[in-house]
């Protein structure tokens, strides 16, 4: 993906800021006065400067409305998102479905808008299952054998997601030999290495996929889509639950009344909806589907 030098550099100067917001204590689950920093960290999705980039009008967006300075922080993996949530060194993050059912067992937070990619319809989205065109995949079942990149381990759509496809439509699991794994950290990571055929196919985020074919990061014909999964709810935001109530309404509501394209285009999305804990259900309970015992990733 471009990678500009301002962003670059950007994306530097969050991720330094990240290492003193892991040095702090823990959370208290007492209400707290509002910060006057609104400290906001971004799921490592895709490469640093990408997620900043897209992230940017938002963040103006928010200190417009809020009256509150914003700072992004682009955490360097899944897990040490969930640490710093944890530790309460964070006030809002946007998480995956698996990385927050994580945090939240480790982290008092609350989810509360996920993005709607058409108006007046859920909160979903979808991941999809990839193959290089030359690797002879033309069915999840052709994957027996094969070599399959995943993202980051605690990731939805390029990891927990295509992997029960895998299992639950083609009998096909890794524990049993019956194809290998790679994790590479990111979906764009995944998705790459299926196009330079370092693996045969991959799991990534159908948005993510589709945005990379639309700006030429990938070619659609040598990256070809094998199955798209089931609806799942879409990434969530959440806050803190002790932060003061009224700046909680006032997320709420920046957040469910966004209307702005300039702010959603990066999205490629509609607006916002209201999300709850037992939309993660789903996510839930694809880990005995795996034999995963989700205390594991913890």
């Amino acid at each position: 993906m471009p990678r500009p030098t301002r962003l670059a550099t950007a994306a530097i100067a969050v991720t330094t800021a990240f290492t003193f917001v892991l040095s702090g204590c823990g959370a208290s689950s007492e209400a707290t006065t509002a910060p006057e920093t609104l400290r906001v960290a971004l799921l490592p999705d895709e490469n640093a400067s990408e997620v900043i980039k897209n992230n940017e009008p938002l963040k103006e967006y928010l200190e417009k409305e809020l009256a509150l300075d914003v700072e992004l922080v682009a955490t360097t993996d899944y897990s040490s998102m969930i640490e710093a949530m944890a530790r309460g060194r964070i006030d809002l993050g946007y998480f995956g479905p698996l990385s927050y059912v994580l945090a939240q067992e480790k982290a008092d937070i609350e989810p509360f808008a996920a993005l709607q990619e058409v108006e007046g319809e859920d909160p979903t989205y979808q991941a999809v299952f990839i193959a290089n065109a030359d690797s002879g995949i033309e069915d999840l079942a052709d994957v027996a054998g094969k070599t399959v990149a995943w993202g980051d381990q605690a990731s939805t759509s390029s990891h927990l997601i295509p992997k029960a496809m895998l299992a639950e439509e083609a009998d096909l699991r890794v524990d049993q030999g019956d194809y290998e794994e790679q994790y590479v950290g990111s979906h764009d990571a995944v998705a790459l290495a299926v196009q330079n055929a370092n693996a045969d196919a991959g799991g990534m985020s159908l948005p993510i996929y589709e945005r990379m074919v639309e700006e030429g990061l990938i070619d659609s014909e040598t990256v070809v889509k094998v199955q798209e999964s089931d609806p799942y709810a879409n990434y969530p935001w959440t806050m803190q639950s002790n932060l003061p109530e009224d700046l909680k309404e006032k997320l709420r509501a920046a957040f469910l009344e966004l209307d702005d394209p300039e702010v959603l285009e990066p999205f490629g999305a509609a607006g916002f909806a209201e999300v709850a804990d037992s939309d993660y259900d789903q996510v839930r309970d694809l880990a005995p589907l795996l034999d995963i015992d989700l205390e594991d990733y913890q």
